[in-house]
């Protein structure tokens, strides 16, 4: 049980963290949900389509983040690592997260208004020109979410093994 807490954490940290970065991101250009993704159940308002994607698009990267960082809390004789220890962690995480897709979009906004990066086919022509640079701005913040996302629990999962080992060879000492 204790496995699935820690990936139910992870799922829902996931979760929560993609609602409040597509209530930000669909506000910046909603034509990045409408036209830059397929329909989804019939949404159509920034706020309906933050809440519908920020589920469908995020819940997966928890699943895939959870499994392995639930591995390195629990399994072994090292001292385990509960759902509960892991809260700190994972709100500095997605902190780290939204600051990286915070400074991204800010990067892609800057480089598709001084046209060093530009839309392309077919997204080109369904974009209506002037929003091109909201779109890419969302683009590059989402990219960044995901990357910095999977990185980061990487080392996540690396710091808290890392914990363990040196919690064992205390209590051995």
């Amino acid at each position: 049980m204790r496995f699935i807490g820690i990936i139910g954490l992870s799922i829902l940290s996931s979760v929560v963290y993609g609602i409040i970065h597509d209530l930000i991101t669909a506000h910046v250009c909603v034509e990045y949900f409408t036209i830059g993704h397929p329909p989804l159940w019939n949404l159509h308002t920034p706020t309906e389509l933050a809440f519908g994607w920020g589920i469908v698009a995020t819940w997966w990267v928890g699943l895939i983040l959870g499994v392995p960082l639930a591995v390195v809390s629990r399994v072994g004789t090292w001292p385990k690592r509960s759902a509960r220890s892991l809260i700190k962690p994972i709100l500095i995480l997605l902190a780290v997260c939204g600051v990286c897709a915070f400074m991204a979009g800010l990067a892609g906004h800057y480089f598709a208004s001084h046209k060093m990066v530009w839309l392309v086919e077919p997204l080109a022509s369904r974009v209506p020109l002037e929003r091109h640079v909201a779109f890419l701005t969302d683009l590059w913040s989402h990219l960044a979410s995901y990357a910095s996302g999977f990185v980061g629990g990487v080392v996540l999962s690396v710091v808290v093994l890392i914990g363990r080992y040196r919690a064992a060879r205390q209590k051995t000492a």
